[in-house]
């Protein structure tokens, strides 16, 4: 690829997550990035060959961005695991929570299983520093299994939170309170 044709990839991934921004994960239509993008409808075939990997390519932004905002909240590492694990939940809920639309498509099964463009080692990683935190936070367990069922509870309330059914169901007025019990839940209260 030359430089416009690098040029225009990155304009079609800029438009997608505007576009995503604005009116959410269905407005994603090739057709609708292309006009937005100035181009033929058929343009985005040239460097995404299929609509999943267009796709792919606009929720891989999503999760650089999502991995740079934790990595911003939970700092150099040296704050004691708990302490990162609620800066790394309460980044996971707001960026949720500003970023409906992106955060829907990044977790979009048939993008992830597709394994177009790298998604996954994209996303992993951010999986796999949970783990982490969780192994130092709780020495004594498998920390895979509790990460994953902590970051489950963690999409649950986003997902909750954003439908307005946490808010009418606990009367909480922001998520935090949850977000401790969760932590406590799975990683001992106060621990």
């Amino acid at each position: 690829m030359d430089a416009s044709d690098t040029g225009l990839r990155a304009r079609l991934v800029d438009v997608g997550v505007e576009l995503v921004a604005l009116e959410g994960a269905q407005a994603l239509t090739l057709r609708e990035i292309a006009r937005r993008a100035g181009v033929s409808h058929g343009a985005p075939r040239r460097y995404f060959p299929t609509h999943l990997e267009l796709l792919s390519a606009i929720a891989r932004r999503g999760f650089a961005e999502l991995a740079a905002q934790v990595a911003a909240a939970t700092g150099d590492g040296t704050a004691p695991p708990r302490e990162q694990l609620t800066a790394l939940g309460r980044c996971y809920l707001r960026f949720a929570l500003d970023h409906r639309g992106m955060y829907e498509l990044m977790f979009r099964h048939d993008l992830l299983e597709s394994g177009h463009l790298g998604l996954r080692d994209t996303s992993l990683p951010l999986f796999d520093g949970l783990v982490e935190l969780v192994g130092r936070a709780r020495p004594d367990t498998d920390a895979g299994i509790v990460a994953g069922a902590l970051w489950a509870n963690l999409h649950g309330i986003a997902q909750l939170w954003g439908w307005g059914s946490l808010q009418l169901a606990t009367g909480a007025g922001d998520f935090t309170p949850l977000l401790n019990s969760v932590l406590d839940a799975h990683l001992g209260a106060g621990s």
